[in-house]
Order: C-alpha cells, then structure tokens, then sequence
C-alpha cells in the first residue's frame, strides 16, 4: 500500500445535499491556506461524462479520467444541474467507481503541493473513509426546506427552468439515496463536531469552525 506523507493539518466535511459544506469548504481552504476538494464532483464529473457518453462510459473508461483528472476538470458549471446531480447518486453507490475515485482523493488529502499547508475535503464519507485520522472532522447540515431553497435559488442563477418544488423532491431523493446506499452512506460519526447553517450566515458560519479550529491550532 502506497504511504502518504502528513501534512500540517487534515480538515474532512461531510453532509447532505446543499447545507452550505461548500462555501465552508472554500472558506477553511482560503483562511488555512489548505487544498480544497468537493469529493462530490468527481461524481458529478462521471455523471456528466456518462450522461453525454452512455456507450463509451465504462470502468476502463472511468478508470483512464481518475488517472488524468486535474482539479480544474471539477469546476464546470455544467456540473451543476439536477440531472447530473441525480446520476451522480446512482454511480456513487457503485464500489468499483468509488474505488477508483480513492486514489484521487486520497492523493488531495494527504499529498496536497507544497504550497499548501494541508487539505479540506467535503463529501458523505470523508470523515470516516476518506480521512479517518483528520485533525478536524465536521458534519454540516440544515432543514431539507433551506437547503431545498438554496439549491434553487442557486439554479435559477444558472438560468435553469426548475420549480423549487422540483427541487425540494429532488434534495429528498438525493438524501434517501446517500443515506441509505450500502456503499459509504453518508451518516454522522461521534467526532464530528456537528455545525448547523439554518439560521447562519456564510461568515457566521465560518467564525464557529475557525473557533473551533483556532483552540487547536494554537493550544
């Protein structure tokens, strides 16, 4: 087994569909000069590539994409639809595709450049597949009606013709799914520090996890 080195400091998010893990993801990496992974769009990226290559798509071919992925393949706003984000689902729960996806996350999280001082990596199983051994472990969450919300009124900023409505059955779906899969669900773990979005702002938010993070880092 390949070993990796450790870096200053490991983050690992993990929570359901739109809760807000993103923004905190984003927020983390830039304050703790960190690598920054959304595990979720390697899925979304295969999702897209089967869902435009049905008769190509296949584990060789999945296989070749994770040896040539490159953090910049992730940051397609085509990667954001409803659709993509329903197939996505579905190939998560296959343990073949997840395990050519783990090499790749497992490289971002423990062999990040140098000029980075470590990692945060969001997703459902990051805290427990992933990076089991991380110095922060957090599970982000909100009501399904707020991030039903937030989802839509992300989509509509995309130009998308979906109603919020479409939207909330489609966040309850993706949760049936990523919490009942029999590969990696996402669920909560007893060192996850659990953070709340419903009533906070983005910075609000962030000020609670850089507390918490803070008291580590300079104890």
């Amino acid at each position: 087994m390949k070993k990796y080195k450790k870096k200053c400091w490991q983050v690992a998010i993990d929570s359901p569909a739109a809760a807000g893990a993103g923004t905190q993801a984003k927020l983390i990496s830039k304050h703790y000069k960190l690598l920054y992974l959304d595990s979720g769009k390697i899925y979304r990226l295969l999702a897209y590539l089967k869902i435009k290559n049905q008769k190509k798509f296949s584990y060789s071919f999945v296989s070749k994409k994770m040896k040539t992925l490159k953090m910049s393949d992730l940051q397609s706003k085509k990667l954001l639809s409803d659709d993509v984000g329903n197939m996505a689902s579905v190939i998560a729960k296959d343990i073949k595709i997840r395990k050519l996806a783990h090499n790749f996350q497992m490289e971002c999280a423990y062999n990040p450049a140098n000029k980075y001082k470590g990692s945060v990596i969001d997703g459902r199983d990051i805290t427990y597949n992933i990076m089991p051994e991380a110095d922060f472990k957090f599970f982000i969450t909100a009501s399904v009606k707020t991030r039903a919300l937030r989802r839509y009124k992300e989509l509509k900023e995309l130009n998308k013709k979906i109603s919020l409505n479409e939207v909330l059955k489609s966040i309850k779906k993706r949760d049936k799914s990523d919490y009942n899969r029999k590969v990696s669900p996402l669920k909560r773990t007893k060192d996850q520090y659990l953070i709340s979005s419903e009533n906070e702002s983005k910075r609000s938010c962030f000020l609670k996890i850089k507390q918490i993070m803070d008291k580590k880092i300079n104890a």
